[in-house]
């Protein structure tokens, strides 16, 4: 039996903007066009040599209800909470923070000078799960596998499986995946993916088709593809060098109450949130 290819539903390109202590970056989901993507919240990447536009990072700053996803390309962030725990994220590492009933933590470069280059994803938990106890999945770049997934085509396996070797990140609720795809001209790989899961494919560098006949579209760097239903992404690379994260998610299907750095399931919730944080009770 043949497995059908998901197809393109539409394509967009992030939008220019800024966070923490003004640090610049380009915001892909969780703006105007894409306000989000069930279960996924944002989606931004950071890159730039201008210390300048990194250097005041991001101070101190609450989050409840849903996940961080920090993957460092190039450059050094060191994180602090107010639970006694911090670390240097370094190239190729990953931050899998669920927030829970409450964190309040710094993200700020370990550097004054370089590339700061890297993604920020936010992912939804369910409600069963909105207020637990915090904690981290954070990982060095030696422990993440890379695959040869076809041939050309290189995979950082972060969370999912690829060829029978699996991520070190787990999360049942959204059984995400995400993968670090590298290929080059020509070269095409296709992943399966679980039915009825989330998917899409954000080009950082070089260019790729994804999907296959009518429902194919070329995607440009600093652009994302939103995919449709099917048993198998199909990417293919149009350039030398082009590289590309695809993730994907169980989608949660809940009502989403969302101010700021608060993401609950109610209006209710939220306002309890911030009596929580302004009485010091993250």
């Amino acid at each position: 039996m043949s497995q059908s290819i998901r197809p393109v539903l539409r394509t967009l390109r992030g939008q220019p903007a800024s966070d923490g202590a003004g640090v610049k970056l380009t915001r892909v989901i969780g703006s105007p066009q894409l306000p989000d993507l069930d279960p996924f919240l944002m989606l931004d990447e950071f890159g730039t040599d201008r210390p300048e536009d990194y250097l005041a990072g991001f101070p101190e700053h609450p989050h409840r209800g849903f996940e961080t996803v920090t993957y460092m390309l190039d450059g050094r962030m060191r994180h602090r909470d107010n639970h006694g725990n911090q670390g240097v994220l370094v190239p190729g590492s990953v931050q899998w923070m669920t927030a829970g009933r409450g964190i309040v933590h710094s993200e700020m470069p370990e550097q004054e000078e370089g590339r700061m280059r890297g993604f920020q994803l936010w992912v939804n938990l369910p409600a069963r799960d909105k207020m637990t106890a915090p904690k981290y999945q954070e990982y060095g770049p030696d422990r993440f596998p890379e695959v040869d997934a076809a041939p050309g085509v290189r995979a950082k396996v972060i969370a999912g499986e690829v060829a029978g070797v699996r991520g070190p990140i787990e999360q049942p609720a959204t059984q995400p995946t995400y993968l670090d795809l590298h290929l080059g001209a020509g070269d095409r790989y296709q992943h399966a993916l679980p039915a009825g899961h989330t998917a899409f494919a954000y080009v950082y560098e070089g260019s790729a088709r994804l999907g296959d006949g009518q429902a194919a579209a070329t995607v440009q760097a600093r652009e994302l593809a939103v995919l449709g239903e099917g048993d198998v992404v199909q990417v293919e690379g149009r350039e030398a060098g082009t590289r590309l994260i695809l993730v994907a998610g169980q989608p949660l299907r809940e009502p989403v109450a969302r101010y700021g750095p608060f993401v609950m399931n109610t209006q209710a919730e939220l306002r309890q949130a911030f009596e929580d944080y302004q009485a010091g009770r993250f």
